[in-house]
């Protein structure tokens, strides 16, 4: 996303459809469609989805491989072969590219529906997350916030000075 586009912030409910399809809404689409639409759907926490444009995440992922395999190379990994191999195993199945296509609407594929864990015709949450979108099963999403929002006005406060 453009730096000039600002954070992509609001919550929203929707409903994933039974062809398992959800509607972006306009507000938080525009921002991520604004390179195009291809996107990068990702398994963050379990009840968590996180979707990003395609080349954004591309480059953070891109660089942080890079900085692996240079390591490997080096020699600096070479007693960490099992944690190598656990985040190959990970980033193997982590994400997926995705289209935002008309009216803002995203395909869920099968192994991320089951990792958000919502069926045709559940509720979900779309999140403005700063720099991404997130889809949220509800119940996970009311867990997240009982959890982290009594830390927001420390996490502003540091952010923020």
């Amino acid at each position: 996303m453009p730096e000039t586009a600002g954070f992509i912030l609001g919550e929203f409910r929707r409903t994933i459809d039974d062809r398992y399809r959800i509607s972006i809404p306009t507000e938080l689409a525009e921002p991520l469609g604004a390179q195009g639409k291809q996107c990068i759907l990702t398994k963050e926490r379990p009840g968590s989805l996180s979707l990003w444009s395609a080349g954004e995440w591309q480059q953070k992922i891109d660089a942080s491989v890079q900085l692996i395999e240079a390591k490997m190379r080096a020699g600096r990994l070479d007693g960490r072969v099992e944690h190598v191999q656990q985040m190959g195993r990970l980033l193997s199945t982590r994400h997926t590219q995705v289209e935002l296509q008309g009216r803002g609407r995203v395909l869920i594929p099968e192994a991320f529906r089951d990792f958000l864990g919502v069926d045709a015709g559940g509720e979900l949450l779309i999140v403005g997350a700063a720099v991404c979108i997130e889809i949220w099963q509800p119940q996970a999403w009311i867990r997240y916030l009982e959890e982290h929002m009594p830390e927001f006005r420390q996490l502003f406060d540091d952010l923020a000075n």
